[in-house]
């Protein structure tokens, strides 16, 4: 619920009628009376000195009986019984503000059966002016609540209904929700399960509209730990029905009939019928129902892509039927596990499905087979096993700490050393950490706000940043490609990178985060690394190991054939003396291909590059890189080899119109060259959209269109964007310059190793360097001259297509 309906409901529950001060007995200097001979009086007046009129029946100066009192001050009145001077029995009370109370008094309160209408309204039990007991209260909003009250709050056993069709059958205490109940959407999901002080917090069970649940544990409004999601249309195994009906007869889960016939009330009674249930107003949004999608759409199963097997049904009226023949419905039922709400990891659990999605797997395995993935997985007994599943699960403990918080902008003080925080991981777990398999260590985590932020501005989800680091997926360790001796980390979905860092190059990180922030802010193109999270690793024996989670530009459905790190310095920058692979990464010196963009593209990018060098230039950066991939057109491109003279000009990269793109035969029609299809509102589904996507699309400035997608036979359409899934023809010169070879590419491209700064010793470096060789052809150079240097280097990879 939000903030506004959590407080709105919160100062409800505690609503009162205005308070009056009544004397208990009343004194009368100036009275006019009527007695008998026995000295009681039938009829008379009284006038206090403050103003405040009785007129009724008195028993001496005291009234008893039935009788008026008017309060000089606020013009409210009482008309009702009087016993020894005080209001006891049947009365009425009246507001200025047209509020009424109508019922019992006793000892001069509002005490038993009564009824009060004003801005809201509560018909039960009273207790010296407050409601205590079996009442009925209707909110000015429109919310019901029927059930127990304790001096005031709403306590005990009740029903709660909201305006909008919510509701709630539970316990409350203090006034908020806690204890066991049931709360039902007015979409039809539900949740029953325990609750304290307003939140999730124990075991439920979250039940959607289309039958799917989930069986779990809730951490103060957060999944929290191991559970089972049964999706739609799930047969649920009798072992885990008579599973969840054991949960309920032993008062873990309420019983959904026991609760039920107990929301029915008796308002004459004056007891409540108790029985296990509970409400909860926090952390739950009564107004909008929780979005599906992100529960029942996260992702069916890791290491197996079921969402491309039940994520293309055709319609809603397909899921029906589908879901009618329970007998044929073969979704997998997972076992998954939360941190504070993120997942962290899934296992599917029905063997029936894995048996389903062999051929899924077989295709996969297919698909996969011939592709040599970099890197050595690190399994129990590796000498980074250790350094691994801390940094696995540091990580989850940072994420899952700081995704709870409400997102904000950043602030001056979220930057700088004092922003980090650090925590203490003994093997055998503490009160704030779990126990875990890696020797103990402690964990420091650097501006965790800060590095929030740009996970959600390059617009990686959360959920999926553990899974992929975190999940049960080993990491995989790669060789060093640089100088630095450097350790590389790879999830083994490809999509992220840890590296290693030394102190020098976390001080710089730091000093530059804040304007490092504000240029990704301002420029959505930018093509600098992305930096996901800064962390440190201390083991009980053993040196300190800091760590940058970064993108991996190279994780994309296609496959990269040639990788180049280029600087646009010549000392040293060659790989002629090692076996070059698909894996390898060349140097300047080995590039011997010249990129053809379409004219727009090539100025924006070149635009971009230059903007970032200025921007890495006034960080007093230098000796950074442009890391280019290519994937080949077609494979046998690189198989022909030498004998391959394809001559492919530039109007090759055809335009197809929406209607032809939606024929496969159209795109094969075009075997020899890119093809690009228009974009379409309706085509968002069918687009493959890579991981890191951030910034505008490219059009086609050719073709007049908006915006463009890269269409290649036998894959996704593939969403184009600068320095992600850009079409190109690479010339690639082969001995005389007279002689070349042509391909159509796809580049991915990106700025990395910014973090080295134009330091002392780097200037010691550049001084003896440039006595034993050229000035120019060596890398340590003062920024400006380095940042000149690298962009005249680009230029001529990217030449103007004549």
């Amino acid at each position: 619920m939000t903030a506004s309906v959590a407080n709105h409901l919160q100062g409800i529950s505690h609503t009162q009628p205005p308070a009056i001060d009544l004397p208990h007995t009343l004194e009368n200097q100036n009275a006019a009376s009527t007695t008998n001979s026995a000295g009681l009086t039938r009829a008379g007046e009284l006038k206090l000195s403050n103003g405040d009129i009785y007129s009724g029946a008195l028993s001496g100066e005291i009234p008893e009986g039935s009788g008026r009192y008017i309060w000089s001050d606020s013009c409210c009145m009482y008309e009702g019984e009087w016993r020894r001077g005080m209001r006891h029995g049947q009365g009425r009370t009246l507001w200025p503000s047209g509020a009424i109370y109508q019922g019992e008094y006793s000892g001069g309160y509002m005490d038993g059966e009564g009824t009060y209408v004003g801005s809201s309204s509560y018909k039960g039990r009273w207790k010296l002016n407050r409601k205590h007991g079996l009442g009925l209260q209707t909110f000015p909003n429109g919310d019901i609540f029927q059930g127990s009250w304790v001096q005031g709050q709403m306590e005990g056993h009740g029903r709660y209904t909201w305006a909008n069709g919510n509701t709630y059958v539970g316990t409350m205490r203090n006034g908020l929700m806690s204890g066991k109940g049931i709360l039902t959407w007015n979409n039809g999901d539900s949740f029953q399960g325990s609750w304290l002080d307003g939140m999730m917090h124990g075991y439920g069970l979250y039940t959607w509209e289309d039958s799917g649940y989930y069986l779990g544990t809730w951490t103060r409004g957060f999944k929290d730990g191991k559970g089972t999601f049964y999706p739609k249309c799930c047969r649920v195994p009798a072992a885990h029905q008579l599973y969840i009906n054991d949960l309920r007869k032993r008062g873990v889960l309420p019983d959904i009939s026991n609760i039920l016939r107990s929301s029915s009330f008796d308002m004459t009674e004056g007891t409540n019928r108790e029985s296990a249930g509970a409400l909860s107003r926090r952390n739950l949004s009564f107004e909008q129902p929780p979005s599906k999608k992100a529960s029942l759409q996260r992702r069916w199963s890791i290491g197996v892509a079921i969402e491309k097997l039940i994520g293309h049904e055709a319609s809603a009226s397909s899921e029906i039927q589908s879901c009618e023949n329970m007998a044929d419905s073969n979704f997998p039922i997972l076992e998954r596990e939360y941190a504070q709400g993120v997942l962290i990891s899934e296992v599917v659990l029905n063997k029936s499905f894995l048996d389903s999605s062999k051929n899924v797997k077989r295709r996969q395995r297919k698909i996969v087979r011939d592709i040599k993935r970099p890197g050595e997985t690190i399994i129990k007994g590796h000498r980074s096993y250790d350094l691994m599943l801390s940094l696995q699960l540091g990580i989850r403990y940072t994420v899952g700490k700081i995704t709870p918080i409400q997102r904000r902008e950043v602030r001056a003080s979220d930057y700088g050393p004092r922003a980090s925080f650090w925590m203490n991981f003994p093997k055998e777990g503490s009160r704030l950490t779990p126990s875990h398999r890696a020797i103990d260590f402690k964990w420091k985590d650097y501006c965790p706000m800060v590095f929030r932020n740009l996970r959600e501005m390059f617009k990686i989800d959360t959920a999926d940043y553990m899974i992929s680091i975190c999940g049960s997926d080993a990491l995989r360790e790669l060789s060093s490609p640089g100088k630095s001796g450097s350790i590389f980390f790879l999830s083994q979905d490809d999509r992220f990178m840890i590296k290693t860092l030394r102190k020098s190059e976390v001080q710089v990180l730091l000093r530059m985060l804040p304007e490092y922030y504000r240029h990704v802010h301002t420029y959505e193109n930018t093509l600098v690394t992305k930096f996901f999270g800064l962390h440190r690793v201390k083991p009980s024996s053993g040196q300190k190991f800091r760590f940058v989670v970064m993108g991996n530009m190279f994780c994309t459905e296609l496959r990269i054939h040639r990788r180049f790190d280029l600087k646009g310095s010549s000392l040293g920058r060659s790989t002629d003396k090692i076996e070059i692979d698909e894996n390898t990464t060349l140097k300047d010196l080995d590039l011997n291909y010249s990129f053809y963009l379409e004219h727009s593209w090539r100025d924006t990018l070149l635009k971009q590059i230059e903007t970032d060098s200025e921007f890495l230039r006034n960080q007093d950066i230098m000796d950074y890189s442009l890391l280019l991939g290519f994937h080949y057109r077609g494979r046998q491109n690189l198989e022909r080899g030498a004998s391959c003279h394809e001559n492919i000009v530039p109007d090759r990269l055809t335009v197809l119109s929406e209607q032809d793109a939606v024929e496969e035969d159209s795109a094969y029609n075009y075997r020899e060259g890119l093809v690009l299809v228009q974009r379409g509102s309706d085509q968002k589904g069918k687009v493959a959209v890579g991981p890191h996507i951030r910034g505008s699309r490219l059009r086609s400035s050719s073709a007049s269109f908006e915006e463009v997608d890269l269409l290649l036979p036998g894959t996704a359409r593939l969403q184009i964007q600068l320095g992600v899934n850009m079409p190109a023809r690479a010339e690639k010169e082969d001995g005389e310059k007279s002689f070349r070879q042509v391909y159509d590419v796809v580049l991915y491209i990106g700025i990395i190793d910014i973090l080295q700064e134009y330091n002392m010793r780097k200037k010691i470096e550049h001084a003896y360097k440039s006595i034993k060789y050229d000035p120019l052809s060596i890398s340590v150079v003062e920024p400006k001259f380095y940042c000149e240097r690298f962009l005249r280097f680009i230029h001529t990879i990217f030449p103007q297509n004549s």
